[in-house]
């Protein structure tokens, strides 16, 4: 069963972790794939690689340049000292300091971190190093390019039996030449494009925790782990904050139907969460995960009659579309229009806006709100579980927080809460205590 493993950068951040990576390949001969990120972070107050190269790239000044410079590769020559690699990055660290002079480009400069640490991680392990700017293909808005990217790649794959490729960068698809890259996190993404070009049947993501957890642990105390959860569950998560896997990752392998287990590099033992297409697995509890995000504002429209005017949705989406923006919710009623964004997109484009929609639909009135949060409850056994809305209602009101807004979707998979920023915390702690540890 061939499969692919993709190591973030906890589990590459310095020697000792490569020699944990190293044994966990070098333990099963069908992890033939290998996707690693840009080292991370060794300890609490470490700055990870790529902060490092953007500082470098950015530098307002040639001495701030040199040490920055200098640290990164005194970063990478630790790996290779301690590991005793038989390769020399001189070469390749003269090229990246003219590209950087040079202001190449800053997507350029972020995926040097991954490519330098793809070529110690093939060099220890003995794997071919694939370079992804000559197979992964990234357009214009930064998604990758199943059209260019499939036939190029699946050829390239075919014909090694191990390989080290790394994640996060790609080439432009319409200039080649130029590296393009993935938003951060992206390495989750490289993984899936590869687990579904080279025709795997299980992609490893390797991180520092054992799975999926139901909750934030900054904000829950020891939440549990997710045993299984679908790739519809994960995408509600990972959107609305959950940071465990990059949000677009299912994409790419969502059509083969290929399952993701997320593992602990540190913990190989553990068994970490399976995430899949669909499951007949019963979940353990009625609701699989919570996360949310803070940091939105309310657009609240109100026009008398407004259910018989024909085409107002679509006119007020339409000014937030020409401005720019995306909207997270459009909560109504019969004579309201509620309208979410992201807070800091809309403050750049606030009185614009307003100016448009009172042109647009002449409203009676136009409220803002600024201190919102939402909250996604996320879970396939919601389907089945009746009062869930109402259980999240009273978890909420025993500690005193008004709910803002609510919308579940049609598939009865989430419910989205709204709550003031002061509340995000407590809200999901209350959420987690009814659905988890009362249960």
């Amino acid at each position: 069963m061939v499969k692919i493993v993709k190591f973030g950068g906890s589990s590459l951040a310095d020697a000792h972790q490569f020699k944990k990576v190293g044994d966990i390949i070098k333990s099963d001969p069908d992890r033939r794939f290998v996707v690693p990120s840009a080292p991370g972070k060794r300890f609490k107050d470490d700055i990870k690689v790529t902060d490092l190269l953007y500082k470098a790239y950015n530098a307002e000044s040639e001495q701030e340049f040199e040490c920055t410079f200098d640290t990164i590769k005194d970063r990478y020559q630790s790996i290779i000292d301690e590991l005793n690699l038989t390769v020399d990055l001189t070469e390749e660290f003269e090229v990246i300091k003219k590209n950087f002079q040079d202001q190449i480009s800053e997507e350029y400069a972020a995926s040097r971190g991954e490519y330098l640490n793809g070529i110690l991680l093939a060099n220890y392990l003995g794997f071919e190093f694939v370079d992804p700017a000559t197979c992964i293909f990234i357009d214009e808005h930064g998604n990758y390019d199943d059209k260019k990217t499939d036939p190029v790649l699946s050829k390239k794959l075919s014909e090694v039996e191990n390989c080290v490729i790394p994640g996060f960068y790609g080439s432009c698809s319409e200039d080649p030449t130029k590296i393009r890259t993935f938003s951060r996190g992206g390495s989750d993404v490289t993984g899936s494009i590869v687990a579904k070009c080279g025709q795997v049947k299980l992609y490893e993501n390797w991180t520092d925790v054992s799975g999926f957890l139901v909750a934030d642990p900054r904000i829950v105390k020891n939440p549990e782990v997710i045993g299984t959860i679908t790739y519809k569950e994960l995408r509600e998560l990972s959107y609305m904050g959950a940071s465990v896997l990059h949000e677009n990752a299912v994409f790419p392998i969502r059509s083969q139907g290929i399952p993701i287990v997320i593992k602990n590099t540190n913990k190989p033992e553990d068994a970490g969460t399976l995430i899949v297409e669909s499951t007949v697995h019963k979940p353990d509890h009625i609701i699989t995960g919570i996360s949310g995000k803070q940091g939105f504002a309310t657009i609240m429209i109100e026009k008398d009659m407004m259910n018989d005017e024909i085409g107002f949705g679509r006119k007020v989406l339409q000014v937030i579309e020409e401005a720019g923006l995306s909207y997270e919710h459009t909560p109504s009623g019969i004579d309201t229009m509620n309208v979410i964004v992201e807070l800091n997109s809309f403050i750049e484009h606030e009185q614009e806006i307003l100016a448009n929609l009172h042109r647009a639909v002449e409203p009676d009135s136009i409220e803002l709100e600024s201190d919102l949060a939402l909250i996604a409850i996320v879970g396939r056994g919601m389907k089945d579980g009746r009062g869930v809305a109402a259980k999240v209602f009273t978890a909420l009101a025993n500690k005193k927080i008004n709910v803002k807004m609510i919308d579940q979707g049609s598939s009865e998979l989430n419910i989205i809460v709204g709550v003031k920023n002061i509340h995000f915390n407590d809200a999901i702690r209350a959420i987690y205590n009814t659905f988890i540890e009362q249960e």
